[in-house]
């Protein structure tokens, strides 16, 4: 069973997608076909890229989504909808087309990460589980990769289970983490419905619950002989938490062929405690002996602590991870960009005089560059569905506000980005592991250049528009009144 088959989800839905639905069954337009986008306007903490996820969550709702009667029922008690609407919604069946990026992907502002097609009712009606399935998963994943570059190679574990916002949260989120890099994660029902390694140790109730710390870690130790992994701060780290790991070590298991596997440190100076633990284990023979450290991490504090030389060996993370404490939205957005008329797609664009929030219109495609010698993705173009990059040499991107800032590509090939999920209703997802998908995700990240990585100021990757897309927006503009300066300087075709 799938995570979102546990529960009835087809009414997690803002109420105002189906008072819309009904309004549209009224005029007699909700079977037009209607296209409509998700992308996002920024990057988290003002990164340079974020992490596609959340897509298999989003196909099992999508083939889940079915209204029993206990919903129409409810429907009904508002008083604010035609039986007709409720006879649609008692016998929905979902006949969308949509297409997705992959997980694991990098992803850039303002290009469509997933493409709905369909009836305009029920490509409106699925926005909210779409856009919160995409937003929570993509911002954990965005911030585990974040973090996981931090630590250079150093194991991260997810340990925020108990500070998430809600059980789903938590379950999802720690699947995103894994994603993103995370090493494995304490959530015990995510390791069981995902198959992501599990990790854990022991908390300071346990050590305070006997009468010494010894006797707590001497009775851990002969529990978990292969994985002795022992919180050391309870009282002071190095006067009594090393000094006993270090006495376990040699009293309890070498004697059975055993060693200790390592000490976590949650408290204090990481910094400084680590080094100071590093010498006193070596001293003791114990250089196996790993040191992970946790309490309230974060990439940029882990980066700190590897620039002045710790040692530690792992990190637990925890809350700052699971929700993404320093920029906890992701901020996706979910647009109409086009209907079908008479066999053609009738672009739409949302005008306003905030520039950001104008969309662009039109069934769009999203293009992405590769060096071909080095791999390093160049740029990403989002085009007119139909238009074909595969057989040009040469390809010419522009800004799409700044349009003389120019730049001709050369020596690369193109792939699409946007792939079939769902096909007239029916499911043509391939399912991956999550270990595919992580692998997935960290080739992928070898792609972008470290500018686009770095956590201050990164260079801005390119997402521009083709010639033709952005002419048919620059058209609409003028069309409402909003024709910009840059119109006077058009691009070369």
């Amino acid at each position: 069973m799938s995570w979102n088959e546990r529960t009835n989800l087809s009414m997690l839905t803002d109420y105002y997608e189906l008072t819309m639905s009904q309004s549209y069954m009224d005029q007699g337009v909700g079977d037009k076909i209607a296209y409509f986008d998700l992308y996002f306007r920024h990057v988290p903490e003002s990164g340079g890229y974020a992490i596609m996820a959340g897509v298999e969550q989003m196909v099992d709702y999508l083939q889940a989504l079915k209204f029993d009667k206990k919903n129409i029922d409810y429907l009904r008690s508002t008083g604010d909808f035609s039986e007709e609407f409720l006879d649609y919604l008692a016998n929905f069946e979902f006949v969308c087309d949509v297409w997705a990026i992959p997980e694991g992907t990098p992803v850039f502002p303002n290009e469509p990460i997933v493409k709905v097609r369909g009836p305009l009712i029920q490509a409106q009606m699925i926005e909210t589980m779409l856009l919160l399935t995409v937003n929570h998963q993509s911002l954990i994943a965005t911030k585990s990769s974040r973090i996981v570059r931090a630590a250079a190679g150093r194991p991260v574990m997810e340990f925020g289970a108990r500070r998430a916002q809600g059980y789903d949260a938590s379950v999802l989120g720690a699947r995103a983490a894994y994603i993103g890099g995370a090493a494995g994660t304490s959530c015990t029902i995510c390791g069981e419905q995902f198959d992501i390694p599990l990790s854990g140790t022991m908390a300071h109730s346990f050590v305070l619950m006997f009468d010494s710390e010894f006797d707590a870690f001497k009775a851990y130790a002969e529990t978990y002989p292969d994985n002795t992994v022992l919180l050391v701060d309870t009282y002071n780290t190095l006067k009594s938490g090393i000094p006993n790991a270090i006495r376990i070590n040699k009293e309890i298991l070498e004697p059975i062929g055993k060693r200790v596997k390592g000490v976590r440190i949650d408290s204090g100076d990481l910094n400084y405690l680590s080094i100071e633990a590093r010498r006193l284990l070596d001293e003791a023979g114990m250089e196996d002996c790993v040191i992970i450290a946790s309490n309230s991490l974060d990439e940029y504090l882990i980066e700190t602590l590897l620039m002045q030389g710790s040692k530690i060996d792992a990190f637990g993370v925890g809350e700052r991870l699971i929700t993404s404490r320093a920029e906890p939205v992701f901020g996706g957005v979910y647009k109409l960009s086009g209907v079908e008329e008479d066999g053609k797609v009738i672009p739409k664009m949302k005008v306003s005089d905030n520039f950001g929030k104008i969309t662009t219109p039109c069934n769009k495609e999203v293009w992405r560059f590769y060096n071909k010698d080095t791999n390093q993705a160049l740029a990403d173009l989002v085009t007119i569905a139909g238009e074909d990059l595969s057989q040009t040499e040469t390809y010419e991107i522009f800004h799409p506000i700044h349009t003389w800032k120019r730049k001709v590509l050369s020596n690369y090939e193109v792939k699409q980005l946007l792939q079939p999920v769902f096909v007239g209703g029916k499911c043509v997802y391939e399912t991956k592991s999550i270990e595919e998908i992580k692998a997935f995700c960290m080739q992928q990240q070898t792609t972008l250049w470290d500018s686009v990585r770095r956590f201050e100021n990164p260079q801005v990757y390119y997402v521009d528009l083709s010639y033709d897309l952005w002419s048919t927006k620059q058209q609409l503009l003028k069309e409402h009144g909003m024709g910009m300066q840059e119109m006077m300087h058009p691009p070369r075709r």
